[in-house]
Formats: C-alpha cells, sequence, structure tokens
C-alpha cells in the first residue's frame, strides 16, 4: 500500500479499531499464483504485546491448497471510505477519495483442531450475541459442530509488517477542510463516518 508521509499513521488503536469493525476482509498470498479471498478475521489479543489475526476459509478453496507453516499472507482491510467532490473546494482541483485502510503482512500458522474450535467460538459469539435469539456453538452441539469443521482451513496470522493509512484531506486549507466536513455530514452513512474521522483530527 502506497501511504504518502502525510496519511501514514502508527496508531495500533486505529489499526485494531478498523481490523474490529471491518472483519470482512481480503486474505492475499502468491505462492504459485496471487489468490485472494474474502474471509472473516479476527483479532487474537491473548497476548496484547505479540496480537494476531485468526482466520478461516473453505477447505475446497483452492486457496487452501496453496498454503503451509510458514507461508507469507497479505491481510487487507479497508475502513471508512467516501467520495470527496471537488465542487467543495474553493478552487479548481481534482475530486478525489478518502478512507482509512489497514495492511498486515504475516506469517502462516495452520490452526489445529482446538484452536479451529475456539475460533469459531469467538467468532460465533461476536456475531450472533446481538441477535435476538442468539444461537452460539455451544449449542450446536459438540459432534455436529466437529462435524462441519471438516470442511474449515484455519489460519493463524503472525504480523511481520503493518501499514495503516488515513486519508482525510489533510492536505487541505482549513476552510475547504471544514467544508468537506459539512457536505460529507449531509451524506451517507460512510460519508457521515468520515467526516467524524476528519472532526477527531482537529482535537
Amino acid at each position: 500500500m502506497f501511504i504518502p508521509k502525510l496519511y501514514k499513521s502508527e496508531d495500533y488503536h486505529l489499526m485494531k479499531e478498523i481490523i474490529r469493525e471491518n472483519s470482512f476482509a481480503l486474505l492475499i498470498s502468491s505462492m504459485e499464483k496471487i489468490r485472494a479471498t474474502h474471509s472473516m478475521m479476527l483479532l487474537n489479543e491473548d497476548n496484547p504485546e505479540n496480537f494476531y489475526i485468526e482466520t478461516h476459509i473453505s477447505r475446497a478453496n483452492p486457496h487452501a491448497r496453496t498454503l503451509t507453516n510458514g507461508d507469507e499472507v497479505l491481510c487487507d482491510f479497508l475502513g471508512a471510505h467516501t467520495y470527496i467532490s471537488s465542487s467543495w473546494y474553493d478552487h479548481i482541483n481534482v475530486s478525489t477519495w478518502n478512507y482509512e485502510a489497514v495492511q498486515i503482512y504475516g506469517k502462516v500458522e495452520l490452526m489445529n483442531s482446538e484452536e479451529l474450535y475456539n475460533h469459531l467460538e469467538k467468532l460465533t459469539y461476536k456475531y450472533e450475541q446481538a441477535q435476538q435469539c442468539p444461537m452460539m456453538v455451544k449449542d450446536m452441539g459438540k459432534e455436529f459442530v466437529e462435524k462441519e469443521m471438516k470442511g474449515a482451513f484455519g489460519l493463524k496470522i503472525i504480523p511481520t509488517e503493518i501499514f495503516i493509512k488515513q486519508k482525510l484531506s489533510q492536505n487541505r486549507k482549513e476552510d475547504d477542510f471544514e467544508n468537506i466536513i459539512l457536505n460529507l455530514e449531509k451524506g451517507d452513512t460512510n460519508g457521515k463516518q468520515i467526516a467524524a474521522k476528519m472532526k477527531q483530527l482537529k482535537r
């Protein structure tokens, strides 16, 4: 990911926020050929100083057959993003896109059965807890879950490089910056999210 100095962040709290809120991300590798699979990803912070990413893909996916212990992969997370119209400036310029993104390069460690079970338990809890009648892994019965697990390929990704990008019109003068916020607040959810992020920069 290309990150001009103006947009580069080293805020790990921001990185974790982007990952938690945008967990359906791309798993990318280049063994044999370039492959990319969308998958649900979780931060494992059992040791906060040495966090890693957990995910799983279908065992029937050709991507799974190419991954082994020690392989390098890239996890790509796109956070809030929105179009920025050039009509919001007080001068002629080009339109652009504001966004937040995280890319993590890491080494693969294949999960064993116990790790995969625990991963599915945590992942299900994250998304089921808000449901009116939540269905947790424990409610499905261990025999059923273990049968279904045969079709899942669990991965841990141990980070080796982390890149965090916040492109939020930092290159614009104050009047244009404020006008961008005003226009974004009139727009959709993504626009409002970016407007809020831009306000945070000024605190």
